[in-house]
């Protein structure tokens, strides 16, 4: 298949997702607390709708695209760790096959590459690949139920979740599929209540929480939808405070923090908002705005700070190797 340009794969997102009125939501209750941010070593290569997973002491990058001359792009299929001490970035592996708008996860010594899109296409996959980091080896796992990009993942007690995204046809899908490692095997759960893609899950006390994204009506959805594995159901929270799609989310000291993103309406433009939810009180708080805004970016946690990774500084097909660190002021 003819990989598509730059100016016509904006294009074609542009009109396949749907351009609706804004719906960013003012919110009176939002704090606000401070915070600082510092540039680390970027990465190795300039990319955006990257997916990255932690295990506690490295950050994993996987997936995306990659600038090839002026007005051609390519899914690049090497895989990254990041190391926040030495700050230094390796070439871990290189994916079986390139992949964008993938769900990456780290469980247990191994990376899951969850579903996409193919190479440097928008069709979706079903494709689940799995890295044992020690042996340095690849192997397939169950394909996911709904083949779908642009989707949302989590892990709750040892068990991955994958949630919403678009399948085939441009649709926003509320497939709720969660994959058993000790088993093998996929199971549904309760569905996503707003179907969306270009969305982020974190899990937090036990619960997921999926934040913000876009539908066939916006791209600058304000969505909370919060999930309980223990009695399969969703429940609402407090809206975001800046709607907007192609974010990224990361958890600290017991914090959802949400970063980026980009709209099309009514202009095209990127986010710089960092923004905090508290689970426990359901309440949001603002931080210092990020140094460079961008979109298809993604974050991680490690040692009282968040590490926000790659990304385009403009709307669309933009790249960049941009990695900058927050240390919100009351890390503990």
């Amino acid at each position: 298949m003819p990989k598509p340009s730059r100016r016509f794969a904006v294009a074609v997102l542009c009109l396949t997702l749907g351009i609706g009125l804004a719906t960013s939501t003012a919110i009176a209750d939002v704090g606000e607390v401070g915070g600082d941010w510092t540039p680390v070593a970027p990465l190795p290569d300039k990319r955006t709708e990257v997916s990255v997973a932690t295990d506690g002491q490295r950050i994993f990058l996987a997936g995306g695209f990659e600038q090839v001359g002026e007005d051609d792009t390519r899914a690049p299929r090497a895989v990254y760790a990041y190391d926040p001490a030495e700050d230094g970035w390796e070439a871990l592996t290189e994916l079986p096959a390139g992949v964008n708008h993938t769900g990456l996860e780290y469980l247990d010594g191994k990376l899951y590459v969850i579903a996409g899109f193919h190479e440097n296409t928008f069709d979706p996959i079903s494709c689940f690949r799995i890295y044992d980091i020690e042996t340095d080896t690849w192997s397939s796992g169950p394909s996911v139920p709904t083949p779908r990009g642009a989707l949302a993942t989590a892990v709750v007690d040892g068990r991955i979740h994958v949630i919403g995204g678009m399948s085939h046809g441009r649709e926003d899908v509320a497939a709720h599929e969660v994959y058993d490692p000790e088993t093998s095997r996929w199971t549904r759960r309760a569905p996503l209540p707003t179907p969306r893609n270009h969305h982020r899950a974190a899990t937090l006390d036990g619960r997921i929480v999926v934040l913000a994204g876009r539908d066939d009506t916006t791209f600058r959805l304000t969505t909370n939808e919060i999930y309980d594995p223990e009695t399969d159901r969703w429940d609402q929270g407090a809206p975001v405070p800046t709607g907007r799609s192609g974010v990224a989310v990361a958890v600290l000291d017991g914090k959802i923090y949400l970063f980026g993103g980009e709209t099309f309406e009514p202009r095209e433009r990127t986010f710089d908002e960092a923004e905090r939810y508290s689970l426990e009180e359901d309440r949001w708080e603002r931080l210092p705005p990020m140094p460079t805004a961008r979109h298809g970016l993604d974050a991680a946690a490690v040692g009282g700070a968040i590490y926000v990774i790659s990304g385009g500084p403009d709307a669309g097909f933009a790249f960049s190797d941009v990695n900058e660190r927050l240390i919100p002021e009351d890390a503990e």
